[in-house]
């Protein structure tokens, strides 16, 4: 008896509760699952965004370095201070997009064979110039004037990393006869587009080197007379928008 009073007792309260319409209204039922997965499909979505531009990223420095070594090797016969600038300038306008001018470092060098033969043979960085207004890194593999001959002497300067060639170890580059190597290397600190939260923070270097040619003189030439203190040597942070001796 107890028992089936009770139950009837549950039944007669339970009815009232359904008749109620905070119980039957469920409009605000999808507000609340929003609400609960937001915060996730906010994150994955915004983890793609910044994955995508961290990629994008990497592939506009890597041409960037290719794109300096292959223009470099393309002037005849000789190479002006004047295309320097000219090559430069198309860097600026390829890196517009992720601040490659403010946030990078390009080292564009000449290596070639010095020419000699026995103990005096070896290879050397004839010019080097250099863009981007970078400070924090400088060339990782040499400077203009350095050289693998032992006993060099004037302005040369003894470098040991070069007597094998010029580039990451394990994958140098060698240059014979009269032929030069235009040798580039990028570092870039990464801008994110979202947050460095997701990646940290994240430095994208790449190398690349083209032969010059249809050219035997690889001597840097300043036939339009450029003031030394316009040069882009490395000495200098400079970018199109602030060239070197503004």
């Amino acid at each position: 008896m107890i028992l089936k009073a009770a139950k009837t007792h549950f039944m007669t309260v339970s009815s009232k509760f359904q008749n109620l319409g905070l119980v039957k209204d469920t409009s605000g039922l999808a507000l609340i699952e929003f609400a609960f997965t937001a915060p996730i499909m906010l994150t994955v979505g915004l983890t793609g965004l910044e994955t995508a531009h961290l990629a994008t990223s990497h592939m506009q420095v890597s041409q960037i370095a290719m794109l300096a070594a292959d223009n470099a090797s393309r002037a005849r016969e000789s190479i002006d201070e004047a295309d320097i600038r000219e090559i430069f300038t198309g860097l600026d306008l390829t890196g517009d997009s992720i601040v490659f001018s403010e946030n990078a470092r390009l080292i564009l060098s000449n290596f070639e064979h010095n020419g000699k033969s026995g103990a005096s043979a070896g290879y050397w960085i004839r010019w080097q110039r250099c863009y981007g207004g970078n400070t924090k890194y400088s060339s990782s593999f040499g400077v203009e004037n350095d050289t693998s001959e032992n006993g060099a002497s004037g302005s040369l300067n003894y470098n040991a990393d070069l007597e094998d060639g010029i580039g990451p170890v394990g994958n140098k580059l060698t240059a014979s006869g009269t032929s030069g190597i235009n040798f580039v290397e990028v570092i870039y600190d990464y801008k994110p587009l979202v947050s460095e939260r997701f990646f940290g923070d994240v430095v994208i270097r790449y190398q690349s080197a083209f032969v010059a040619r249809e050219r035997d003189d690889h001597a840097l030439r300043n036939a339009s007379g450029i003031p030394q203190s316009q040069l882009w040597t490395c000495d200098v942070y400079a970018t199109i928008d602030n060239p070197p001796g503004s």
